[in-house]
């Protein structure tokens, strides 16, 4: 299977006033069609970059992103972004954000064609009752379910998520990634997840990449079965195995971050 994502010795780096801080040091990594890729990490150490420059929101400061076989100069309509805040149009209805994604995507649909995808996919994340409310009349959890429904209605192959349930209560947080892992798979997606919840990758990823500042620690493939229900998952014996052995990796981290710290 070709490589759906190729990301070739990427590195990246912020402008100060005086120096410029590294952030991503020459990153490698190939994704195939289809996969469910989290990006795992504690805050600062480049999960958020990496996601940033496969949006084109960022160029690389070397190195090159290709989709597809073709290089990334900047933003499309082939790669949906959902963020951790839900960036949704205050003065358009639920149903008015996901027709805005369905537009966005430029397939030329009549407006009862339009009409009937936007209440299909408020379907899909079970708000369609709540079409015709707005952002401040919705609960945070809903919100978030809209923003998914709108990257969806883009009907772009890749789905970019930047630790999209983070500020969510932990059993909404659950039937999110539950939602997403079945939509994404249904809709044939690739997607790749920002997160620093070892439970949360466990439970969507195809692969997990552990990121410590500036690079790839380590790449684990997971080989769980599916469909992935987390409280079945949680009494297998391959589950612990990678919970622990991500557990050590996220450790080892901390630990060497307490004894900089204390040599200071």
């Amino acid at each position: 299977m070709a490589h759906k994502i190729e990301i070739e010795h990427v590195s990246f780096e912020y402008e100060g006033k005086k120096t410029k801080f590294p952030a991503l040091n020459n990153i490698n990594i190939n994704i195939k069609e289809g996969e469910f890729i989290c990006l795992l990490g504690n805050s600062g150490c480049g999960k958020s970059t990496l996601l940033s420059i496969l949006s084109g929101l960022n160029k690389p400061s070397s190195g090159r992103l290709l989709i597809d076989g073709n290089e990334v100069v900047g933003p499309g309509v082939d790669r949906a972004v959902v963020f951790q805040h839900y960036s949704l149009f205050p003065w358009l209805t639920a149903k008015g954000n996901v027709l805005f994604g369905i537009k966005q995507s430029g397939k030329k649909y009549s407006k009862a064609e339009r009409n009937e995808l936007a209440n299909n996919y408020l379907k899909s994340v079970e708000l369609f009752e709540a079409k015709d409310k707005y952002p401040n009349e919705l609960s945070g959890g809903m919100q978030q379910r809209v923003a998914v429904a709108r990257a969806l209605a883009l009907e772009s192959n890749i789905l970019l998520m930047d630790e999209p349930f983070g500020a969510i209560d932990p059993k909404l947080r659950l039937e999110l990634q539950e939602l997403v892992l079945r939509l994404s798979k249904d809709n044939k997606k690739t997607v790749i997840f920002v997160t620093h919840d070892i439970d949360e990758a466990l439970l969507l990823a195809d692969r997990i990449f552990v990121m410590e500042p500036g690079r790839i620690k380590e790449e684990l493939k997971v080989n769980l079965k599916t469909p992935r229900k987390r409280e079945e998952l949680v009494k297998t014996e391959e589950y612990q195995e990678l919970y622990q052995k991500l557990f050590s990796l996220f450790y080892d981290r901390i630990r060497e971050d307490i004894y900089e710290e204390t040599m200071l």
